[in-house]
This record gives structure tokens, sequence and C-alpha cells, in this order.
């Protein structure tokens, strides 16, 4: 079982026009305790010119409630989870965190690829001031990488990357996860193992979860918000998202 939960360092607030502290005040006082993604864009610049991967992007994810994130390859939906948990700024618009919230599961953009697995499970732990020793005995019991934790994390494959990013996340206990179609990590008894920690270990978690695997989103999510050309809209009918996916 993860840690008892500490409050960790928080991703800074994404603001991106002049506007947004007003604005982000009256979210507060609407949503607290919630995450809240409000009117967000994203404009890449391109030899050809901007490319706008999301448009307007609006809503809201409380304590408990699991969101899936529905859309065709190209849809913006990667791109979402990374502006929510931090990793990318938007173009436009602001997200108020009024929960703890992981990075993107398994994300291993984070890791010093220098350090060895054991000093950037120190590296993570001090960051979000957890116990060193019992975050390094945690990851080192659920990645099942042995040895190779005293390597260099560039000597990793891709698989133990993700196996450590994946441990690491889980090893603290936080309100709300990002998962970014990762749950099938390693062989089919890691993957079991993968999927019994995350969605009945922490089954009143919040989650915002993104699949094509519409069993998972039946079973475990309470909304959708389906993506298409960088638009959205969130439906509380889950059939009614996963039938407007599949014509998609």
């Amino acid at each position: 079982m993860p840690m008892n939960k500490l409050t960790p360092i928080s991703p800074p607030l994404a603001v991106a026009d002049e506007s947004a502290s007003s604005r982000h005040n009256l979210i507060r006082r609407r949503d607290a305790g919630a995450i809240t993604v409000s009117h967000i864009y994203k404009v890449y610049e391109t030899q050809t010119g901007p490319k706008t991967v999301l448009t307007d992007i609006d809503f809201t994810v409380r304590p408990g409630q699991k969101l899936a994130v529905l859309g065709r390859n190209g849809a913006g939906k990667s791109t979402l989870v990374k502006i929510i948990g931090g990793v990318e700024r938007p173009t436009k618009g602001l997200i108020s965190r009024g929960m703890s919230m992981s990075w993107p599961l398994a994300f291993g953009g984070g890791f010093e690829a220098s350090m060895t697995g054991l000093d950037n499970i120190r590296f993570i732990a001090r960051i979000y001031r957890q116990p060193i020793n019992e975050i390094i005995e945690w990851v080192d019991d659920f990645a099942e990488l042995g040895k190779n934790l005293l390597l260099p994390v560039k000597y990793y494959s891709s698989g133990m990357r993700a196996r450590l990013a994946f441990a690491l996340t889980l090893a603290i206990d936080f309100d709300c996860y990002l998962i970014d179609e990762v749950i099938s990590v390693g062989d089919a008894r890691f993957h079991q193992k993968c999927h019994d920690a995350l969605f009945h270990d922490r089954r009143d978690s919040a989650m915002i979860l993104v699949s094509h695997d519409t069993g998972i989103i039946r079973e475990f999510c309470s909304s959708a918000l389906v993506l298409k050309n960088g638009h959205s809209r969130e439906f509380s009918d889950l059939d009614l998202a996963i039938n407007i996916y599949n014509t998609l």
C-alpha cells in the first residue's frame, strides 16, 4: 500500500492571459478541492504555420471522480494530459489544482538519465517530502528491477523505465492520478499487478484516464470527455460517449 498521505509540492499554476488571476480566484471559490481546466488552448508553431491542438477545453474533476478522455489518434489527448500535469504549459487558459495530482502515469521524462534508478527514487521522495527508505523499499518491491536500480537510468530499456515510473507514481498517495494509455506495462502478471494497484487499491482516488479500452472505461469511469480535432464535449452518459467515440 502507498505511504501515508503528505501534501506534495503542487505543480505551478498555468496562467496564460492577463485576466487569468481574477478568473482563477473565481474558479477556486466555485470548485475548491477539484481539478478545474478552464478554457485551455494549445497552439504549436510549425514550419507551415501555427497548429492548434486544443481549443477551449473546459471541465472539472472532483474528488473520487474518474473521467475518461476519448478520441482518435491526433485528437490532442496526450497533450491535454501533459498540460494538466504541468509537463507543458497551455498557450491560453488556466488550471486550478485543488487536489494533489500525479505526473502522467509512467511518464519517464523527469528522470535524470545519468543518475541511478535508486538516486532518482531518492530525488522524487525528497521533492514530495516522503520517507526516503520507505519509498525505496516500496518501489523496489513493486517494480521488480532488482540490482538494475544501481545502474544509471540511461541503460534501462523502455520497459524498465516504465516499471520504475509506474512504481514511483503509485508509491505516493495522490488525490488524483493522470493516466495516458500506459496500463499495459510488462508481461501479463505485471500488467495485472499494475491494474490491481491502480483500480482496486486506489479505488477512492480521482483519475483522468486516456484509454482506447472501452471495457476499462465502462467498469471504472463515471463520465467521459470526447475530443475531436482539439474540441471537447463532456458526457455523464458513458454509453453515449463511447458510441460517439466509435463513430469518430
